[in-house]
C-alpha cells in the first residue's frame, strides 16, 4: 500500500502536540478517498516517549506487560476525519491530539499495533512485516500498515493506515453502546449463556484444510490431543447471571478463561462441537452431562451458535439449559408407562388362562403318554430299545415345547425394560397366534393368515409388539358371538415408503360410528367386564415405535385395525 509522505511541518510541545498544519492528507486528497466499498483511515503517532521501552523490547529485556507499557507512552500526533468520525470524541480532532493512543485505539487490536510499532521503529524482529490483518468491529477484511517518514525528517512519528470494508458507519462508541445494551439484555436472560472466543481455532482449521484434511472426525481419531488442546486455547470471555447460577460460582469472572471446565464431564461433546465448527455448521445442539463447580452432575442441553462470514469476530455463543429435573420426570413417566403396559399384559394373560392351560397341557399329555408307552416296552421280556429311544426323543421334544410356552408366558408377564432390536414382524405375528390358537379353535373361528414374504424388518421390542397383536386378535375373538361367519383375517404387507403394515379384519358387527373416535381412549370400553386399557396401550406402543394405528369398519362388514411401523433403517434414523 502506498503511504503519502507527510509534509514538513513544525511539531513542538510535550509529546509532539501539533502546533500548526496537519501531518495527514485531507479528505479528497490523493489516496484518502474511499474506493467504492473500501475505506482507509490514517493515524500519525508520536513514539518519542516510547523509545526506551522499544529499545528494551528489541534487546530482549522488555517488561512482561510490554504491550500495555509501550502503548501507554505513545501519543496521538494527528488523525484524519474518518478516524474522528469512527472513534473520536465530540470535541473532534484537537481533543484527540496529544492523548495516549490507548484512549481511542480499539483494545482488540492493541497487540498487533504494538508489534507493528516495534517493527517500524526498531526493525524487531528483523524484517518483520509492516502490514498485518486485524479483527475489527467496524471493518471487514481489515489490513493495517505502518511506515515512517521517507526522508527521516520526523523521526519520532509513525504513520498508520487501516483499510477495509466499512460494515457499520456508526462510530465505535455507538457500536460499543449498542453492544453494551446487548450485553445487558444477555445478562438478564433466564437461561445460561457463555460467550466464547473461538479465534484460535481459525488458524488451526486453515492449516488442516491446507494439508488436505476434509474428514475432521477421522483426523480427531488419529490426533485426539487436538481436542484437549482446543479446550485450553478456546476461552470463555463472558457469562451471564444464569450461567453463574448454573455453575454455582460467586461471580462471572470465575467462568472467564479456558472452556475446558465445560466439557469435563462430557469430553466427547467437545469432539462433536469441533466437528460441527470445522464443517461450517451454523448450529450444534445436544444433551450432555455438566459438572458444576460445587461438584454436582447436571443434565443440560447445549446449543452452540457459530460465527459465519461476513460476521467480523469469531465469537461463538453457547446456551445451556438445565434439563435434569425434566429428564428425571420423563424417566419416571416412562417407568409408569412400562408398569401400565405390564399391568395390561398381565390382565390379558388372565383372560387367556384357559388357552394357556390348554397349550401347556398338550405337550404334558404327550410326555405322559410317551413315558407310559416306554415303560411298557421296557417291561417286556425282550425290551425294544429302539422303540424306547424314539419315545424318549418324543418326551424330550414335548418337554422343550412346554418350556417354550412357559418362556413366552414369562416374557409377556415379566417386568423388563424395552429392548429395541431388528426383527421380522411375520415372526412376531406367528408367535402371537400361538397364544390364542386354542381360543380361536374352541370358538370355531376361521383364521386366515396371509403374510407377505420378504417384508422389511422393523426395529422394535418383540414383547411389546406381541402384546399389540395378541390384544388386537383377542378383541377380534371376543367381538364375535355364536353363529356363522366367524372369521379373522391377518395380513402383513409392505408400503411403498418402506413401512411394514399389519392388518386384522374380523367378522363381527364392526364399531359403532359414535365410538370410532374413542376406541383408543384410556378406560373406554364397550365390554361389561373390560378395563378399557388394551387399545390405549396398543396406541402408545405403536407411537413409541414411530408408527401409526387406526381403526375403521371394513366395507364387507366387521372391524378393521391397521398399524404401520417404519422399516429398520428408517426406525434407527
Amino acid at each position: 500500500m502506498t503511504v503519502v509522505s507527510p509534509p514538513k511541518v513544525g511539531i513542538g510541545g510535550k509529546n509532539g502536540v501539533l502546533l500548526r498544519g496537519s501531518l495527514l492528507p485531507r479528505a479528497g486528497d490523493a489516496g484518502c478517498a474511499a474506493m467504492h466499498d473500501e475505506t482507509t483511515v490514517r493515524w500519525a503517532l508520536d513514539v518519542s516517549d516510547a523509545r526506551p521501552v522499544i529499545a528494551s523490547i528489541a534487546e530482549g529485556t522488555g517488561p512482561a506487560n510490554w504491550i500495555e507499557a509501550l502503548l501507554a507512552d505513545i501519543r496521538i500526533a494527528d488523525v484524519d476525519q474518518e478516524v474522528v468520525h469512527l472513534v473520536g470524541p465530540l470535541a473532534g480532532r484537537r481533543r484527540m491530539i496529544g492523548q495516549p493512543v490507548t484512549a481511542y485505539w480499539p483494545p482488540e487490536s492493541w497487540p498487533i499495533l504494538a508489534e507493528l510499532v516495534v517493527a517500524a521503529v526498531a526493525d524487531y524482529p528483523p524484517r518483520a512485516a509492516r502490514t498485518r490483518e486485524i479483527t475489527s468491529l467496524l471493518f471487514a477484511d481489515a489490513v493495517i500498515s505502518i511506515s515512517t517518514a521517507d526522508d527521516g525528517t520526523i523521526p519520532d512519528i509513525v504513520f498508520l493506515s487501516v483499510r477495509g470494508r466499512l460494515v457499520d458507519d456508526r462510530s465505535l462508541w455507538a457500536v460499543h453502546a449498542s453492544e453494551a445494551r446487548f450485553r445487558k439484555l444477555i445478562h438478564h436472560l433466564p437461561f445460561a449463556l457463555l460467550q466464547v472466543d473461538s479465534t484460535p481455532m481459525r488458524a488451526i482449521f486453515d492449516r488442516l484444510r491446507l494439508e488436505g484434511i476434509t474428514d475432521i472426525r477421522s483426523y480427531l481419531d488419529d490426533v485426539p490431543e487436538l481436542v484437549s488442546h482446543s479446550r485450553d486455547i478456546i476461552r470463555v470471555t463472558d457469562a451471564n447471571r444464569a450461567a453463574v447460577k448454573l455453575f454455582s460460582v460467586d461471580g462471572a469472572d470465575l467462568l472467564i478463561g479456558p472452556v475446558d471446565y465445560l466439557f469435563a464431564a462430557s469430553p466427547e461433546t467437545a469432539r462433536r462441537v469441533i466437528t460441527a465448527h470445522f464443517n461450517g455448521q451454523r448450529h450444534h445442539a445436544e444433551t450432555m452431562k455438566l459438572r458444576t463447580f460445587d461438584g454436582r452432575l447436571r443434565d443440560v442441553t447445549l446449543s452452540v451458535t457459530y460465527p459465519t462470514p461476513p460476521e467480523l469476530l469469531d465469537v461463538a455463543i453457547i446456551a445451556l439449559e438445565d434439563v435434569t429435573d425434566r429428564l428425571q420426570t420423563e424417566a419416571q413417566l416412562r417407568q409408569l408407562q412400562a408398569d401400565y403396559s405390564r399391568a395390561a399384559r398381565v390382565s390379558m394373560l388372565g383372560e387367556l388362562a384357559t388357552s394357556i392351560a390348554h397349550e401347556v397341557n398338550q405337550p404334558l399329555s404327550a410326555i405322559v403318554t410317551n413315558a407310559e408307552t416306554s415303560q411298557r416296552w421296557l417291561s417286556r421280556d425282550e425290551p425294544n430299545l429302539t422303540k424306547v429311544g424314539q419315545l424318549t426323543a418324543r418326551i424330550a421334544e414335548g418337554a422343550r415345547h412346554a418350556s417354550d410356552i412357559v418362556q413366552r408366558i414369562r416374557g409377556m408377564a415379566a417386568r423388563r425394560a424395552p429392548e429395541r432390536v431388528s426383527l421380522d414382524l411375520n415372526e412376531v405375528v406367528h408367535e402371537a397366534v400361538l397364544f390364542l390358537r386354542h381360543e380361536i379353535e374352541s370358538r370355531a373361528i376361521d383364521l386366515s393368515v396371509q403374510l407377505e414374504r420378504d417384508v422389511p424388518k422393523t426395529f422394535g421390542d418383540r414383547v411389546q409388539l406381541q402384546q399389540v397383536i395378541v390384544n388386537l386378535i383377542l378383541n377380534a375373538v371376543q367381538a364375535q358371538s355364536g353363529g356363522p361367519g366367524r372369521r379373522i383375517d391377518l395380513s402383513t404387507t409392505m408400503h411403498g415408503d418402506g413401512a411394514v403394515i399389519f392388518a386384522i379384519h374380523d367378522g363381527g358387527p364392526g364399531i359403532a360410528a359414535a365410538n370410532l373416535e374413542r376406541v383408543f381412549d384410556s378406560f373406554f370400553t364397550t365390554k361389561d367386564e373390560g378395563m378399557g386399557i388394551g387399545l390405549a396401550i396398543c396406541q402408545s406402543i405403536i407411537a413409541a415405535h414411530g408408527g401409526m394405528i387406526n381403526a375403521s369398519n371394513h366395507p364387507d362388514g366387521g372391524a378393521l385395525f391397521r398399524f404401520s411401523l417404519p422399516g429398520a433403517a428408517w426406525a434407527r434414523a
